[in-house]
């Protein structure tokens, strides 16, 4: 039995043939895909093992796609809740320890309430725990430490921090694209 459509991404390249972003992984529904393809916006660089068909037209499922127009990347990073989470890698910046996004908390180093700004500099992932521990109090009036100082990240560090948390689905003709530039082992 063949799987159903919507379990069928396409990955998403550049012009340049890397991932417009790795987290989220960029990838179309399979759809959009054959839209792109029949549209000429993209090219079709591999392909599912599977087809469909209008009554004119029969073409194979892209699995990993490139866009015909290179699409710069944003200069600036938006500072997000999200993008923080990613910064930190998902820990807790007072315990270490890795944490579901839905467990995660945004945390004013220097809380708002004493000036603090909610910006890169300022704000860290934190556990709910840490978080109430911490309240209104500076880190060292609450008796815990920072396990790295909190800075703007460039977009490649986001992009690097991306790649270590693959998603679910990651399909085998995607690994030449997802993880080019990583070194090659020797023969």
């Amino acid at each position: 039995m063949q799987a159903s459509l919507e379990s069928c991404p396409a990955l998403v390249l550049n012009a340049d043939f890397r991932p417009l972003s790795y987290f989220p992984l960029s990838i179309w529904p399979w759809y959009e895909a054959v839209k792109g393809a029949l549209s000429g916006r993209v090219n079709t660089v591999e392909t599912y093992d599977r087809t469909v068909h209008s009554p004119s037209i029969e073409l194979q499922l892209p699995s990993v796609i490139s866009l015909r127009e290179y699409v710069r990347p944003a200069p600036r990073l938006a500072f997000t809740r999200f993008n923080v989470f990613l910064r930190d890698r998902f820990s807790c910046q007072y315990c270490n320890i890795r944490f579901p996004v839905a467990e995660l908390t945004f945390d004013h180093v220097v809380p708002r309430s004493r000036g603090g700004g909610t910006n890169w500099e300022n704000v860290v992932a934190a556990c709910g725990q840490h978080n109430l521990q911490k309240g209104s109090k500076t880190p060292e009036e609450a008796g815990l430490h920072l396990t790295r100082i909190p800075r703007r990240p460039s977009s490649w560090e986001l992009q690097q921090n991306g790649r270590a948390f693959p998603p679910n689905y990651l399909h085998e003709s995607w690994g030449d694209y997802l993880y080019w530039d990583s070194e090659l082992e020797a023969c």
